[in-house]
């Protein structure tokens, strides 16, 4: 992401966090389920394990070493996945609560489970 010298890099806010389990609602791998590898707040992008792979061709970095051909997964737009609740195979939209003890955690909204502890 090409950005200007002295400018603030932007985070976005995102619904999504690492190690979240999500149902992609968009694209080519729509309806596939899988957890959160790595969130990209700059690009508003997440890596989805099982989701997006790409076959990637790759040189050979010294001498006598051979190239490969790697699969690995790519980043997918945030908006294009949805929190799912495992426990009751449903993917959710997010709201925020706050808790007793006034912490504000994410819950989903069809099955009231939250996310966060």
């Amino acid at each position: 992401m090409a950005t200007k010298q002295g400018t603030p890099k932007v985070f976005h806010k995102m619904h999504v966090k690492t190690g979240d389990t999500v149902q992609v609602i968009a694209g080519k791998d729509k309806g596939k389920i899988g957890e959160i590898v790595q969130a990209l707040p700059q690009l508003s992008k997440v890596i989805v394990k099982g989701v997006n792979i790409k076959t990637k061709h790759v040189k050979p970095q010294q001498e006598g070493e051979s190239g490969r051909i790697v699969t690995q997964e790519f980043p997918i737009h945030s908006s294009n996945v949805m929190l799912y609740s495992t426990k009751q195979n449903v993917a959710s939209r997010v709201c925020y609560t706050f808790t007793s003890e006034g912490k504000k955690v994410r819950k989903l909204k069809k099955t009231g489970e939250i996310l966060d502890k």
